[in-house]
């Protein structure tokens, strides 16, 4: 992976570290508990701990790659980034550039 692919690949991950902290706020607020004394009628009352679950689980899911993205912005500077854990083949710029956090290529990530 060249030097060039590399500082790309660094500003989606900073960007998108930016973009999950962001949204993990909103997720918080979504995912505090509903009241007991909240004036909402049954129905509702239950659609919103729906809600709230969905929101937590969107949260929970967004911390961890949030920890996943910093990782990858402490390893990107090393020789090993980039190169598949498994196989130890280069993963794909395409595949490096979506998901940047990658360790494993796409072949090895499906075996897994």
């Amino acid at each position: 992976m060249t030097q060039k692919e590399k500082d790309t690949i660094k500003e989606t991950i900073l960007q998108a570290i930016t973009d999950l902290e962001l949204q993990i706020e909103t997720l918080e607020e979504k995912a505090k508990p509903i009241a007991p004394d909240c004036s909402l009628g049954r129905l509702t009352r239950m659609e919103a701990m729906a809600e709230q679950e969905v929101s937590q689980k969107i949260l929970d899911e967004s911390h961890i790659r949030l920890t996943r993205l910093k990782n990858a912005l402490l390893r990107i500077d090393k020789p090993m980034f980039g190169i598949c854990i498994e196989c130890e083949e280069e993963i794909g710029a395409g595949r490096m550039s979506i998901r940047p956090e990658s360790v494993r290529c796409v072949a090895c990530a499906d075996n897994h």
